[in-house]
């Protein structure tokens, strides 16, 4: 069994690092909130620190779930970031959607310490995280991808080293482009539906058995005929993860049109007080 630390408590890293202690790592625990390091503890055992780099000492995995890259350099690289604590020949992996640019700096900064590094973004949500199911999109040395592969394996179903460090950031910006279109084809098919009289949800019984079926028309597409989208993934994280890939295709040369558009339709939602609304609440701007 590993050590490992993991440093960001939000509701996909509790449960993940929840995981990682069941299994049998003994896992300390880092939260900006002390409440929320408390409460992993006492649901979890394991043990909490004050700060990143002492929840790092001595661990042989630390990882990372926060928000966005500035908020992945100060718990990382801080005066009290997790590399300040820790030792030559362990490795940190960063769960965060971030951009790729911020994975090849953290990269090289564990390899100026010592220290391994993959880039690793997750996909499949809260329900994910906390089923132990996620998907793991990574970059980074395929040595150290073999040493913490599986110790990932214990939150995931499929871990899949996608190139060097950057490559896991560049494959979630993928996911995310993809879903961003889908999920407003959904919305706009279910609004044509009940427009058209139709019952949307025998709609969807005939339809999800073809080539418009998706994971989103399957575990979505009630909540939205409901109108209810007070769960999932929030828009203001979809929108961020929108931005890091519009930017990186200004760099790359990518044409992006449909992500774009569903990235202001977004912003709408936004307007409307929806920034902690699930994804699927692009439904909410449409006729139905």
């Amino acid at each position: 069994m590993s050590k490992t630390a993991f440093v960001g408590l939000g509701v996909m890293g509790f449960p993940m690092a929840g995981h990682l202690q069941a299994a049998g790592h003994p896992t300390c625990v880092y939260n900006r909130t002390g409440a929320k390091a408390e409460a992993w503890t006492t649901e979890h055992g394991g043990s909490n620190a004050a700060t990143p780099a002492a929840a790092a000492s001595g661990a042989e995995l630390v990882m990372l779930c926060v928000g966005n890259d500035n908020d992945v350099r100060q718990v990382a690289l801080g005066d009290e970031g997790a590399l300040a604590g820790m030792a030559e020949g362990s490795i940190l992996v960063d769960h965060t959607t971030t951009s790729a640019t911020l994975a090849r700096e953290l990269d090289q900064a564990c390899r100026e310490r010592g220290v391994g590094f993959l880039d690793a973004p997750v996909s499949g949500g809260q329900a994910g995280a906390e089923n132990g199911v996620l998907t793991i999109m990574v970059g980074g040395d395929p040595g150290v991808f073999n040493r913490a592969e599986p110790v990932l394996d214990v939150y995931s179903k499929r871990v899949r080293l996608m190139g060097p460090a950057g490559a896991g950031q560049l494959t979630k910006m993928v996911n995310q482009i993809c879903l961003a279109g889908l999920i407003q084809g959904l919305s706009e098919g279910l609004s044509f539906a009940m427009n058209a009289g139709l019952d949307a949800r025998s709609v969807v019984d005939v339809i999800s058995q073809g080539a418009a079926q998706s994971w989103q028309m399957d575990h979505r597409h009630e909540t939205m005929i409901d109108d209810f989208y007070d769960h999932g993934f929030a828009v203001d994280w979809m929108r961020k993860d929108l931005g890091i890939a519009l930017e990186e295709a200004q760099r790359n040369g990518s044409k992006l049109d449909v992500a774009a558009l569903v990235d202001s339709f977004y912003a709408e939602i936004q307007a409307m007080g929806g920034n902690r609304w699930d994804t699927s609440s692009l439904m909410r701007r449409l006729p139905h």
